[in-house]
């Protein structure tokens, strides 16, 4: 169940595609990782969309700053879009994925969405701190009393 929504502005990121065949996420976020000069500072997020074979799309993505030359680094560009999410407070992030609970969390909150839902835009992982994850997903608007 989402605990509150929030409206995001469109975000500029350096990205790189996950293998859910292959290694997954962990490598996609390690490949990412291994091409910033610091992670100090940095907002670290996932995009994670249906693919059109069934699936689903995972991005391992770090929001850009000036100083970024994605180029050099080798990483794809791209943008997380703005617009209104419903949003969860995960803590201990790590033991959840750890135990493999993200999806199911992420299938909860767009049951408990699913006349708003917006399949146009990615569900987003924000790393906001090593404790703390935000789990979003897109809707088309808040429920009046949900702001915040």
């Amino acid at each position: 169940m989402p605990e509150g929504y929030i409206r995001i502005s469109d975000t500029p990121v350096m990205r790189v595609r996950a293998d859910m065949k292959g290694k997954g996420p962990p490598a996609a976020f390690g490949l990412l990782e291994s091409r910033l000069p610091t992670l100090r500072g940095r907002r670290f997020y996932a995009a994670i969309q249906p693919s059109p074979d069934g699936g689903e799309e995972y991005w391992a993505c770090v929001a850009r700053v000036d100083a970024d030359d994605p180029a050099k680094m080798q990483l794809e560009t791209g943008v997380i879009p703005g617009g209104w999410y419903a949003r969860r407070k995960v803590l201990d992030w790590e033991k959840v994925v750890d135990e493999g609970r993200l999806p199911a969390m992420f299938d909860d909150m767009v049951r408990a969405e699913e006349a708003n839902f917006d399949p146009s835009r990615p569900s987003v992982e924000f790393y906001r701190s090593q404790e703390e994850l935000l789990l979003m997903v897109p809707v088309k608007g808040p429920p009046s009393s949900k702001v915040g």
